[in-house]
This record gives C-alpha cells, structure tokens and sequence, in this order.
C-alpha cells in the first residue's frame, strides 16, 4: 500500500502558523490535502504535526491524524526524512503492509494530483529510492555571481564566462513539493538526491514560500493561474 504524509509542525518561526493561513480563501495545508485524495494514490493520507489547531483544521479537510509527532522531531532542526521515518515506523506499527510513502508539504500550494501521480508510477518502474519533484534554473547556474564585503561582483565559475549560454548545461532544482520513497528508503534515512528520479515542473508552478515577499508572490502566482484554469 502507498501512505502520504504531510509534515505540519506549529512552530514556525519566518511565517507564523503557515501551514494553516489562509492562502487564497483556504487554510494553506487544504492544498497538499486535496491533491493527495484527489490524485487517488493513497490508503491513508496522513498529517504529521505537534499542533492541535493544526491537527483539527488537518482532520476536517479529510486527512488523518493517528499521532501527534514527538517534540524530538519538532524543532527547527529537524530534516524531513526523519519526520517521515517515524511516520512509516507508525503505520508498520501498526499492521500495515506500507510498500511505498509520499512526503507531500504542507505549504505546496501549486502540487497537482497529476504531478503526484507521475512520481508514483516513475517510482513504480525503476530501481531507485526517491522521485521528486524538479523545476529548472531560469538561469545559467554556472554564470551565478557572488558579492563580495565591498558589494564588489565575483562570479563563482569565471572560466565559464565566454561560455555561449546555449552550451551550458541546463541546472534543476528542488521543487520543494512531494518526495515520493520506498519504505526502505525511508526506515534507512537515504540521502534524498543520491538514488532518486525528478519529475520536471514547469517554474511557473513552484514558489518556495519561506517570507512575506514569497507569500505575496505566491498568492499572485496562483489567482493568475486559477484565472487560466492551470490550478
């Protein structure tokens, strides 16, 4: 069976209380929620947080939450394997024959159930640990510049500055949305990039949303795409 898991802890600190905002005229985590029941690939859709509120708003949009996540998994530092670890360990424990766990954000506004779909059947058909979710560089990673203390412009490749950009190699990304794993990837805490796949997205549809500025953004971005019907 195939689980997804949504980390939602209340703690944060640069946007506070994010996960359940309202973005667009619903809480921010409604999102990931809809796009997992909606992509029609999980058993258990499950909301993995240290939050009441957030566990209730979690549990109305649809989403399960069978635990509240431990405070040793709840602080600042604390990477996403992990998190997604002691969720697999949860629904092992509980008797389930997990073979396969999505990790889907909470503040992923822009995921689509197709997009979701995809990474499974990639997942599905070759020998890997991860698929993810990918979107390119909107520019030449290897022209990338540096300021210096004096605010002084240093590229950080200058043997490639007569390089055509067309004969430069097209750089990706982390689209920060779902990272689908097999179980053993996950129990093992794989590193995330080493084995994986990455389902390309067009950058129109990925914002990280870490400040206000990314929040504003973020909100234009999806009235203008649900305006054409893109989300």
């Amino acid at each position: 069976m195939n689980i997804a898991v949504i980390p939602a802890r209340g703690g944060s600190k640069r946007i506070p209380r994010k996960n359940i905002r309202e973005f667009c005229g619903q809480p921010m985590i409604a999102r990931s929620i809809q796009a997992a029941i909606k992509s029609k690939c999980f058993e258990k859709i499950i909301v993995s947080t240290d939050d009441q509120e957030i566990a209730e708003v979690a549990e109305n949009l649809g989403a399960e939450v069978p635990f509240m996540r431990p405070k040793s998994l709840s602080d600042d530092h604390t990477g996403t394997v992990p998190v997604i670890k002691h969720a697999v360990e949860w629904a092992l424990g509980e008797g389930l024959s997990v073979e396969r766990a999505c990790c889907i954000y909470a503040t992923a506004p822009f995921i689509s159930p197709e997009d979701i779909l995809t990474g499974l059947n990639v997942l599905s058909l070759q020998p890997v640990d991860y698929a993810f979710s990918v979107t390119s560089f909107p520019f030449p990673i290897q022209r990338a510049i540096k300021l210096n203390r004096d605010s002084h412009v240093e590229m950080f490749n200058p043997e490639m500055f007569h390089v055509r950009s067309q004969d430069l190699e097209e750089g990706w990304h982390d689209a920060s949305q779902f990272y689908w794993g097999m179980v053993d990837a996950w129990l093992n805490e794989k590193v995330l990039f080493e084995n994986a796949v990455g389902i390309k997205l067009p950058r129109y549809r990925v914002q990280d949303i870490d400040t206000e500025e990314d929040w504003v953004r973020a909100e234009a971005m999806f009235k203008v795409l649900e305006d054409v019907g893109r989300v």
